[in-house]
């Protein structure tokens, strides 16, 4: 298969899984390669996503390194053999790769959770709100404005079409009582958030200023739920771009965070309650 130049987030996880399976079974690059019958640059190529590797040389890799993780096995095989060009494609060399990663992610997750403290989630981001927050943050010409806001409005798909994600989200109340637009923004978008909290599978819930003892998870996070655990991913953005984690021990740590922070959050029905008192104070 010709070499990638730029792979994808999820074609360099999938390279970062085999290479995880190898170091865990004890064997080198080159002894790996071998078996394949290629060469150590060849397996890095894989290892590090610049290059395919098809259904029957995953099958050959996952033996030789005796995992036995049926599950984990047919999700691998499923990542090397997708070939989609899901609807985020036509912005490639629109917007930044990070943004288009994220899509991919969000497409193939079987669940989503997020954290916020500053904004409203992306996912529920009315469109005045998303070009209010772009323009303040990243100010630049109409037409990639609109690319901006128009790649974050198709997101919404993953909780909006006939076989949604189920989607929960723990949201601070500052990221509620900032007006990132004017107060007819601001009302629009709680009311969204409103309407949205009624569908079953997603679940607002709201962390207001008052709570005791809460300091915080650090900054906004987005966990994706993969086809297994192994496969999850915490997604952060921080002073030098979007950040992937992927890393078993970071996984449970953040999955213990998110568990923490939903809990010290008020319930759903309480949440909406909250919602709706802000809303009629605009």
């Amino acid at each position: 298969m010709a070499r990638r130049k730029q792979p994808t987030a999820r074609q360099e996880r999938l390279g970062s899984e085999l290479r995880k399976l190898r170091e865990t079974a004890g064997l080198k690059g080159r002894e790996a390669a071998a078996l394949l019958g290629t060469d150590s640059a060849q397996l890095s190529q894989i290892e590090f996503g610049t290059a395919g590797v098809s259904e029957e040389r995953v099958r050959r890799l996952v033996a030789h390194y005796a995992c036995t993780d049926t599950e984990l096995i047919e999700a691998l095989v499923a990542m090397a053999t997708d070939r989609t060009r899901g609807w985020w494609e036509e912005y490639r060399g629109h917007l930044p790769t990070s943004f288009l990663d994220l899509s991919e992610l969000e497409h193939h997750a079987s669940y989503r959770w997020d954290v916020d403290f500053l904004h409203v989630p992306g996912l529920l981001q009315t469109e005045v709100y998303a070009r209010a927050l772009f323009s303040y943050m990243n100010p630049f010409p109409e037409i990639e404005m609109e690319r901006w806001v128009e790649h974050r409005m198709k997101r919404k798909v993953i909780i909006e079409r006939p076989n949604p994600i189920p989607y929960e989200t723990v949201i601070h109340e500052g990221a509620l009582r900032i007006r990132v637009g004017d107060r007819a923004a601001a009302r629009a978008q709680l009311a969204r958030i409103l309407e949205l909290s009624e569908a079953g599978h997603i679940t607002v819930r709201v962390i207001p200023f008052d709570l005791d003892r809460f300091a915080g998870a650090g900054s906004a996070m987005v966990y994706a739920g993969g086809p297994v655990a192994k496969l999850d991913t915490v997604v952060r953005d921080g002073p030098h771009g979007t950040i992937f984690v992927d890393a078993e021990a970071q996984l449970d740590r953040f999955r213990t965070l998110f568990r923490k922070v939903e809990a010290v959050s008020l319930e759903p029905e309480r949440s909406r309650d909250f919602i709706h008192r802000l809303a009629k104070e605009l």
